[in-house]
């Protein structure tokens, strides 16, 4: 996976997916310090700045050791309102859309880029993402990217406040 270039931005779907920078602290702060997330995620909760700043050092530590690829989603390269990520070990995906930005479109377009530059130019043949089975959003992003329920038996997950119950989506690519 050495095919990453130093800084990433995709272009692409209306959405420009930027790398995270330190002036989007407070910004991590509005869209992750939210019931829905705190729900959904193993994210600190409250997200405070303090939680910020960990996420984005553990972002860019991830990045550095090509494990993962945490990129901002915008739709003009500046104001982010939501990530996307690509772990590059286990060919998952995952997304997170604040609450402000919901109902646009913004998780299936940014999934859809992501998984353009999975396939090519990084060269991943098989995508996946892992999903509560009550999680109807998440769902409904992977039924409109093409994602299918596989029919592996589900992962059961203990996070700090409670355990997930994750159902694999896969997505086949040419």
């Amino acid at each position: 996976m050495n095919k990453l270039s130093p800084a990433l931005t995709l272009t692409g779907h209306g959405l420009v997916l930027r790398e995270w920078t330190d002036d989007d602290l407070t910004t991590l702060v509005e869209l992750f310090d939210d019931p829905d997330i705190a729900s959904r995620t193993p994210l600190a909760s409250p997200f405070d700045l303090v939680a910020a700043r960990d996420y984005l050092d553990r972002a860019r530590q991830a990045r550095a050791e090509l494990q993962r690829v945490q990129l901002a989603i915008t739709t003009d390269g500046h104001k982010a309102k939501g990530e996307v990520q690509l772990n590059l070990a286990r060919s998952t995906l995952s997304y997170g859309v604040g609450s402000a930005y919901r109902g646009q479109g913004l998780a299936s377009r940014a999934l859809r880029l992501m998984i353009e530059h999975a396939h090519k130019p990084l060269g991943f043949s098989r995508l996946m993402l892992e999903i509560e089975a009550d999680n109807h959003p998440s769902i409904a992003v992977a039924r409109a990217t093409g994602f299918t329920l596989t029919d592996a038996a589900p992962d059961v997950v203990q996070g700090e406040r409670r355990s997930y119950t994750l159902y694999t989506w896969a997505l086949n690519l040419p």
